[in-house]
């Protein structure tokens, strides 16, 4: 990967899209986002394989990431918080957390920061009938 600095930050050319990094939002996307997405991204992406090879049927999912970050500590990240809303049929409360469990040992970004990055995860099923 080769990153090539501008005016407020940095850019690469990712073969798909230019992604502009920058500690400004104006000019692009802030570090902190970057690694919250990711996170989310993989642990998502992990999930919905696993719920997909489990035959489960979902509709829609979706993840809100809550983020606590420390000022006195450079503003690093402390906790991320990952809420999914998984809509489907015939959904088993019980069978989507081990599902998550599972994917949170197969995601290679949550494994990356788990030693320095407390990431809580939580699920609500909703029902969608035919």
């Amino acid at each position: 990967m080769d990153f090539h600095m501008k005016e407020e930050g940095v850019r690469i050319d990712l073969g798909y899209g230019v992604l502009d990094i920058s500690s400004d939002d104006e000019h692009g996307y802030r570090p902190f986002q970057l690694m919250v997405a990711s996170i989310a991204g993989c642990s998502a992406s992990v999930f919905r394989k696993i719920l997909k090879k489990q035959r489960t049927e979902i509709a829609d999912m979706t993840i809100t990431a809550d983020v606590k970050r420390n000022p006195d500590e450079a503003n690093r990240i402390e906790r991320i918080g990952l809420h999914y809303v998984i809509k489907g049929y015939h959904l088993d409360d019980e069978k989507l957390y081990k599902n998550l469990a599972v994917a949170r040992k197969n995601c290679s970004m949550v494994r990356s920061v788990e030693d320095s990055i407390t990431i809580e995860e939580t699920l609500e099923s909703v029902e969608l009938s035919r």
